[in-house]
Order: structure tokens, then C-alpha cells, then sequence
């Protein structure tokens, strides 16, 4: 199974907002990050520095372009987008992928 990891930044004073949101988080967007076969999902806050990771039961070129291609992910992008910053990955339309620089199995 691939392994998927992102950072971004929460935006100053919104930190409450980004949390409450994920609590709240749309059955489309679950089921959508389901069918991209991204399990295992969670995000850890440092402050206001988000950091994410997922596994990608199908990799993660699939669950990338099937993120790319979904209206809910753009929905859920600029429903977002008021607290919180990050820069997508021109190529893929999903989160910039992390260098793996060290794995314990």
C-alpha cells in the first residue's frame, strides 16, 4: 500500500473554524476519499502547521486523479480555502506528496 503525506497552514485565528469543519465533514467528501481507496486518513495540527497522511489502497496516482477529477473535492477546496493555506501540486491538483526520507515497518 502507497503512503500519502502533506503540510499546510492553518490561517491565523481560524484553527476552532478548521476543526469544527472536519468534524462536520460531508458524507460526499468520505465517500469520495473512500472510492479513491485513501484510508488511514489523518491530520495532525502543530499550532497553525497542518500535517497530513493517508494510504492509498488503489496508490496514489489513482487517488490523486480521482481526487483531481471530483467536484466534491473542489467544493470542499473553496469551502476551505477562508481558513486555511495550501499550494496544490500544478500537476496532480492534489496536495504537494512529501519526500519519504525514512519508514520503520
Amino acid at each position: 500500500m502507497e503512503k500519502y503525506a502533506w503540510t499546510a497552514m492553518i490561517k491565523p485565528g481560524k484553527k476552532e473554524e478548521y476543526v469544527k469543519r472536519h468534524s462536520e465533514i460531508w458524507q460526499e467528501m468520505v465517500e469520495l476519499l473512500k472510492k479513491a481507496g485513501i484510508c488511514n486518513y489523518t491530520i495532525w495540527a502543530d499550532g497553525n502547521r497542518l500535517f497530513g497522511y493517508y494510504e492509498c489502497e488503489k496508490g496514489v496516482d489513482f487517488a490523486a486523479k480521482t481526487q483531481a477529477e471530483s467536484e466534491i473535492v473542489d467544493k470542499w477546496n473553496d469551502y476551505m480555502k477562508d481558513v486555511m493555506d495550501m499550494t496544490m501540486d500544478e500537476e496532480t491538483g492534489a496536495q504537494p506528496h512529501l519526500e519519504c526520507v525514512f519508514t520503520l515497518d
